[in-house]
């Protein structure tokens, strides 16, 4: 059996009661084959990053234990987001609930449709605040510390539930 690695995944909705939709969803990666959430954080108001005619944001971020190769992690993520009635319309659009991969352990991939780091986490308020409640001296690959990378983070209307 493969050893357990950290990965990081950050979690959003912005429809059908936000808040519980990622409760639900931080249950659902629990019981995840293989998989056992180790940590998450709190919860996060945040203004859309896309179209401004959609309802705010709820993020958060968690912190799972695995042993599932990056590419099935992604799969069992995007099965999760399916359940909870995901449709992918508009780019940046209103969703019932968004789970990204944005770390597996210290790796950096880039193979078509998966990228870790996840692209953009090092300018997004509403990953990192989260990301550094749960472990401040985080290290992101290819972008340095989580700290030097909130320094430097615009604020975004961030606001914790």
């Amino acid at each position: 059996m493969p050893e357990a690695v950290t990965a990081w995944i950050g979690l959003g909705s912005n429809l059908e009661d936000p808040a519980g939709q990622l409760q639900r969803a931080f249950d659902e990666l629990d019981r995840l084959p293989h998989t056992r959430l180790a940590a998450r954080s709190a919860l996060y108001r945040s203004p859309p990053l896309g179209p401004p005619d959609q309802p705010d944001y709820v993020n958060a971020v968690a912190c799972v234990r695995t042993t599932l190769a990056p590419r099935e992690l992604l799969q069992a993520l995007q099965g999760i987001e399916a359940a909870h009635g995901r449709v992918r319309a508009v780019h940046w659009g209103p969703r019932t609930l968004d789970l990204d991969l944005l770390l597996y352990g210290d790796r950096v991939i880039d193979e078509p449709g998966l990228q870790v780091p996840h692209p953009g986490l090092a300018e997004r308020e509403f990953v990192l605040r989260p990301l550094a409640d749960l472990e401040p001296g985080l290290d992101i690959p290819g972008h340095g510390t989580l700290a030097a990378l909130l320094a430097t983070c615009p604020s975004g209307g961030l606001q914790p539930l």
